[in-house]
């Protein structure tokens, strides 16, 4: 049956009557057109749509292939689980072994695909998600790795690399000229940023969705006028240093973040920021802690025209009582993304956004003596769904226990170039870093077809 969305509303139809209980006795066909009427009311229903096997949910002979979100991502939501989630008790549960902990796994609406018993929201929604089970790693350093997934490129101390936001805003602009393009919402500390961009690229911070932008506005004891005679009078002083660095690209970028935000300052778009203007049941719907509210103001940022929007929620470092701690996380995580992804197939979004969750490794097979799991770089997990994705498949296996690739492994630099060719960026230009090295989008990989649309 169709779940309910959070501000949505029911479609109306002529041969959609509510004479019964059961979904299905609502349903009026003719022979005829049976199945293309009963796809295109499923198309009105999230769950259903989303079911990635309509045959199991409607009884047909045969599951049908999982909606495909169509044309190329024009934003990217990006979550990143900082501390390593554990690919066993999320994504790739095991049953039979020992390894396999005390999670379960569930069937989702995906015929044959299973994932841990802490997620029923995202196995209820697994026909829109592509989720890939062979990613893996050298490194099993936290820095390290996290830097790697958002770069593809190794840490070095001679250069910076451009995040995903910087490449995607440097390739396509932006989409609202009064706000900001590319944001990281949370942690953003040792975040690379634009790279060797230019600094005009570089992610807005916002360190807690709930603020918001703080001291962006001015004071109250700060008239307009008098605001503007300071800034006059900062021009005055500068003018003998713009006259000799005329022409460096820096200070040119410098300048332009600095006009940008003298323009912020007055815009009627502030108003995004604020979550507050949700009502209460949407936000409490996305869950009042960071993730929620951060995937909340993702929407909101996508909405008015964001091309990149990060959000990066820690706590998955799980060296000690892994059973404690995780169905909280799993619970946060399931409501956040769950409703995320109900919230911009409801808009229409979903078509041209593509959702990213992912984390810098995964964690060992093995229980340790703390009840925990330790740093595994050898498989994980993460999932991609939306504009430019596949839904309702798995790519790649880990072997039984999950302590290695089985099939179909996929290098952090693999994943990188699929979620660059899914928002249609130039995967052969590249770009001369300041020391004089090309470097491309993603890395050197290979963008995995089977997982694009």
């Amino acid at each position: 049956m169709c779940p309910p969305i959070v501000g949505g509303r029911l479609i109306a139809k002529r041969n959609f009557h509510a004479s019964s209980n059961s979904p299905m006795s609502r349903i009026e066909y003719t022979g005829e057109d049976r199945r293309s009427f009963m796809r295109s009311v499923a198309s009105q229903c999230l769950g259903v749509t989303f079911a990635g096997g309509l045959g199991s949910s409607l009884a047909m002979n045969q599951a049908a292939a999982a909606p495909t979100a169509s044309g190329k991502a024009k934003h990217i939501i990006y979550l990143f689980m900082e501390g390593a989630m554990t690919h066993l008790d999320t994504f790739d549960p095991k049953q039979g072994v020992a390894e396999a902990g005390e999670t379960k796994p569930i069937q989702t609406r995906v015929p044959g695909v299973m994932f841990g018993n802490l997620f029923p929201k995202l196995s209820y929604l697994a026909g829109a998600i592509a989720c890939v089970r062979s990613l893996n790693t050298e490194t099993g350093a936290h820095d390290k790795g996290q830097y790697l997934m958002r770069t593809a490129y190794k840490k070095l101390n001679s250069i910076q690399h451009p995040s995903m936001g910087g490449w995607m805003l440097n390739d396509k602009g932006r989409l609202n000229r009064e706000l900001p393009g590319n944001y990281v919402i949370g942690n953003t500390n040792r975040h690379p940023g634009a790279g060797f961009l230019e600094p005009s690229l570089s992610p807005v911070p916002i360190a807690n969705p709930a603020n918001g932008i703080q001291n962006i506005k001015l004071p109250a004891y700060l008239p307009d006028q008098l605001f503007q005679r300071r800034l006059e009078l900062a021009d005055k002083f500068d003018t003998a240093f713009q006259t000799r660095h005329r022409k460096n690209p820096k200070i040119e970028a410098y300048n332009q973040l600095y006009d940008e935000a003298r323009t912020l300052m007055g815009s009627d778009q502030l108003k995004v920021f604020d979550i507050k203007e949700e009502d209460q049941k949407v936000r409490d719907a996305y869950g009042n802690n960071p993730l929620g509210q951060g995937c909340l103001l993702a929407r909101r940022l996508v909405e008015k025209g964001a091309r990149f929007v990060e959000v990066s929620y820690g706590g998955w470092d799980m060296h000690q009582d892994i059973y404690g701690r995780l169905p909280e996380k799993a619970k946060i995580l399931d409501d956040a993304l769950g409703i995320l992804l109900k919230d911009l197939h409801r808009t229409g979004l979903l078509s041209e956004t593509l959702v990213v969750l992912t984390t810098e490794f995964g964690r060992k097979p093995n229980i340790n003596a703390n009840v925990g799991r330790d740093h595994h770089p050898g498989v994980f997990s993460s999932l991609l769904a939306g504009a430019g994705i596949q839904g309702g498949q798995v790519y790649g296996e880990s072997d039984a226990k999950g302590s290695y690739v089985k099939k179909d492994g996929v290098s952090v630099s693999d994943f990188n170039r699929t979620i660059a060719a899914a928002a249609d960026l130039p995967l052969d230009s590249e770009q001369v870093a300041p020391n004089g090295r090309p470097f491309k989008i993603g890395g050197d990989g290979d963008p995995i077809a089977a997982l694009l649309a």
